[in-house]
């Protein structure tokens, strides 16, 4: 009778940890036309991406540029990374992908790939899915990312709203042993009536606060990005909410939505991670799950480089036979010739007179 208990207790155990893919970070991210154009800031991108386990991306543009964010978030952090794109979804007129970048250390892709087969032609950007494990615990999480039409006005985007109660119906079919997340700019609030039917099966994680950075500094505007779950699900959610990653950068709204994105990562920790920023850096919306065990810091926390803001804030100095600056802490500070030595207030200097971050800073 004791080794049927222990054998009980072991299996239940066993399905938990199946369960609940905890101890990760995922995000989600309008990254806003990446991999087009020379403006965008990929050090900048790398360095508020790095803080997640695994990340879904809308507006990648091409996929020269979603490697170029993969390369540098690998050099920054000193760890692997990788992706996973769909092809290019849109009208005649306009396509992106949709991609998943994920820290190989934490998050494995599992399987499932795949690109939503429209039959109704309900979507101008189907969704785009597959499934995770968690490198933690061996747990499946399945995670599907949409952008949702914008057109002219709410009445353009109603129709791809009402339409994912349909699309949750089948992706949860899909993937029948993970949880499940619908991630992604949706270009509606969460509070709007057009959302009812999909309510019906699963949640929004972020419902006060706003995600897209409007033309006035430290103003955002609009809660479009979110993360829906299961309404019954076992997912070890601890918090959930938005990443103000201009303050985290020490950005203007002007100098991030030129050279970042126009919109702000939305996270979710599961399980005993926390995210790595500082007080008030973020808007949190999903209140702490039950737990005796306390919150611990980001794993990768111990590798990464000084704090973002000090990185961003303090003074570095450049090469401008290179275009190349260097932080403080960075190996080869010291060692530029004081002919070609250029002194800059803040990285964001360095960075507004084209110079890039020196490839060994860690």
């Amino acid at each position: 009778m004791k080794m049927f208990k222990n054998f009980f207790f072991l299996a239940l155990l066993l399905l938990q940890g199946f369960a609940f893919a905890s101890d990760i970070i995922v995000g989600t991210w309008n990254v806003k036309r990446l991999g087009h154009g020379e403006k965008q800031n990929y050090e900048a991108l790398a360095e508020i991406a790095q803080r997640m386990d695994v990340i879904a991306l809308q507006e990648v543009m091409s996929e020269s540029g979603l490697g170029r964010l993969e390369k540098t978030l690998e050099r920054r952090t000193g760890e692997s990374w990788s992706t996973i794109a769909s092809h290019a979804i849109g009208s005649s007129s306009y396509k992106e992908f949709y991609a998943f970048l994920w820290r190989d250390k934490a998050v494995e892709y599992d399987e499932g790939a795949v690109v939503y087969l429209d039959r109704g032609d309900r979507f101008i950007r189907e969704p785009f899915s597959a499934q995770f494990k968690s490198k933690r615990d061996n747990s499946k999480l399945a995670i599907a990312t949409v952008h949702i039409l914008y057109g002219k006005g709410i009445s353009d985007r109603k129709p791809e709203i009402l339409e994912l109660s349909q699309y949750w119906t089948w992706f949860t079919g899909l993937y029948p042993e993970a949880e499940h997340m619908l991630v992604g700019d949706f270009n509606l609030e969460p509070n709007h009536p057009a959302w009812q039917s999909l309510k019906a099966y699963a949640r929004p994680l972020v419902t006060s606060g706003a995600s897209t950075l409007s033309s006035t500094n430290g103003h955002f505007a609009n809660l479009y990005d979110n993360i829906w779950v299961a309404k019954k699900s076992r997912l070890k959610i601890v918090s959930a909410g938005i990443i103000n990653f201009p303050k985290i950068l020490g950005f203007n709204h002007e100098v991030s939505r030129a050279t970042v994105s126009d919109h702000a990562p939305i996270y979710l920790t599961l399980g005993n991670v926390s995210l790595n920023v500082s007080k008030g850096h973020t808007v949190e919306s999903e209140p702490a799950a039950p737990s005796n065990k306390k919150a611990m810091p980001l794993p990768v926390s111990s590798e990464l480089a000084p704090s973002t803001i000090s990185n961003f804030q303090s003074s570095v100095r450049g090469n401008k036979n290179s275009k190349i600056y260097h932080r403080p802490d960075c190996p080869s500070y010291n060692r530029i010739a004081d002919k070609n030595r250029v002194e800059f207030d803040n990285a964001q200097q360095a960075i507004a007179s084209g110079y890039r971050l020196a490839g060994n800073c860690r």
